[in-house]
């Protein structure tokens, strides 16, 4: 079986998300968990970027304009989502994210009532 991508990464972040969760319950918009997120992602000096601006191109011109919500360490793109459960679009989001900066692993992550649920997502890149 092969080894789990950016496990020591993820299982921080995946960390921080349970804490977030833990603290603060469910019911609050993206935002809230966004900026709650990134004070633990500072105190546990993890490396990040924010409402990363991702340019959708075609035949070299730019056809629209979408914000990722965290690129961690370069490495790993986090989705933040609340509600009762993902959407087939959320998980095109993140595959279109992973695809146009050539990363290999998104976390799709939901807070809805009772749990977060976080979903690894990868890309095959040959």
């Amino acid at each position: 079986m092969p080894e789990l991508l950016y496990k020591e990464l993820s299982y921080k972040i995946n960390g921080i998300l349970f804490k977030v969760y833990n603290n603060l319950g469910y019911g609050y918009q993206e935002k809230a968990y966004q900026k709650v997120i990134a004070l633990e992602l500072d105190k546990n000096k993890l490396k990040y970027k924010r409402e990363l601006k991702t340019n959708l191109m075609y035949d070299n011109h730019e056809i629209g304009k979408y914000y990722l919500d965290f690129l961690v360490d370069n490495k790993i793109i986090l989705e933040i989502k609340t509600g009762n459960f993902f959407h087939k679009k959320d998980y095109y989001q993140i595959k279109n994210y992973l695809k146009v900066h050539n990363l290999e692993l998104g976390l799709l992550v939901l807070f809805s009532l009772n749990k977060v649920e976080i979903k690894r997502i990868l890309n095959k890149i040959y």
